[in-house]
C-alpha cells in the first residue's frame, strides 16, 4: 500500500506528502523518543561514549519506524525496538535492515534536517531541547537537565555533533510525518513533511561508520 505522494515544487524541490497513518504505527513515534539521555554532565570519556551510543540507538530506531511509516511491512511485534541496551548482534542487524528500506526520497528529508543542524550556529540550541523534551515529556525538571547535558556536549565536543544531529533529524522527520498525515486525514489535502533547509554544498561525512551506513553516505 502506497504511504505517500511525491510532489515537485518549482521552488522547494521534491516534497513528500504522507497519506493517513494507522494508529498502530502512529503510536510508535512518541515511544521511539524515549531514550535515557543523561541528566548530569561528566567530562569523562565514558559519558561521551554513552551519549554517542544513545544517538546511534535513537537514529537506527527512528529510521526503522520511518521505514514502516513510508510503506515497508512492519513486524508483528516491536518489543525488540525499545530496550536501551547497547545496539549489537542480531538486534542491530534487524534494526539496520529496517532502516535500509527507507526510500531515497524519504531519507532525503532526514539528510536535509541533518545538514541544516550541522551548518547552523544554532544546532545545539535546536537539537538538545527537542531530544530531551520528547524523551522526558512528563518531567520538565529531568528534561531541562538532559537538555543541558546534550547542549554542552554538542558545544564542547565537535566530534559529537554529527551523531546528535542525526538522532534529532530522524526524530523530527518521524514526528513531522505524523503531523502531515493528520492534516491529510482531517482536510483531505496533500500536506508535505516539514524539513529545515538542506545545507549548502556536498553532504558532510558522518565521522562515524554507523552514520555513513544508516545515511548511505558511502
Amino acid at each position: 500500500m502506497k504511504a505517500y505522494h511525491l510532489r515537485e515544487d518549482p521552488q522547494l524541490g521534491r516534497r513528500v506528502c504522507p497519506f493517513p497513518v494507522t494508529d498502530r504505527l502512529a503510536a510508535l513515534v512518541p515511544r521511539s523518543h524515549a531514550v535515557p539521555w543523561p541528566t548530569w554532565l561528566d567530562q569523562s570519556p565514558r559519558m561521551l561514549r554513552d551519549i554517542l551510543e544513545l544517538c546511534r540507538l535513537r537514529t537506527a530506531r527512528g529510521l526503522a519506524v520511518l521505514s514502516w511509516l513510508a510503506g515497508s511491512e512492519p513486524p508483528a511485534e516491536f518489543g525488540w525496538l525499545w530496550t536501551s541496551r547497547r545496539l549489537t548482534g542480531p538486534r542491530q542487524e534487524r534494526m539496520y535492515g529496517a532502516a535500509a528500506r527507507v526510500p531515497d526520497a524519504v531519507l532525503a528529508l532526514v539528510l536535509a534536517n541533518w545538514t541544516w543542524a550541522l551548518g547552523t550556529c544554532h544546532g545545539g540550541r535546536v537539537t538538545a531541547p527537542y531530544l530531551a523534551g520528547t524523551a522526558y515529556p512528563g518531567d520538565g525538571t529531568v528534561a531541562a537537565a538532559a537538555t543541558m547535558t546534550l547542549f554542552q556536549t554538542f558545544d564542547r565536543h565537535p566530534d559529537s555533533r554529527p551523531a546528535i544531529a542525526a538522532a534529532w533529524a530522524v526524530a523530527r522527520v518521524c514526528a513531522d510525518w505524523c503531523k502531515a498525515a493528520e492534516l491529510h486525514a482531517a482536510y483531505e489535502t496533500q500536506t508535505p513533511v516539514f524539513t529545515y533547509p538542506r545545507g549548502a554544498g556536498p553532504l558532510p561525512q558522518g565521522g562515524r561508520p554507523w552514520i555513513e551506513r544508516l545515511f548511505r553516505l558511502c
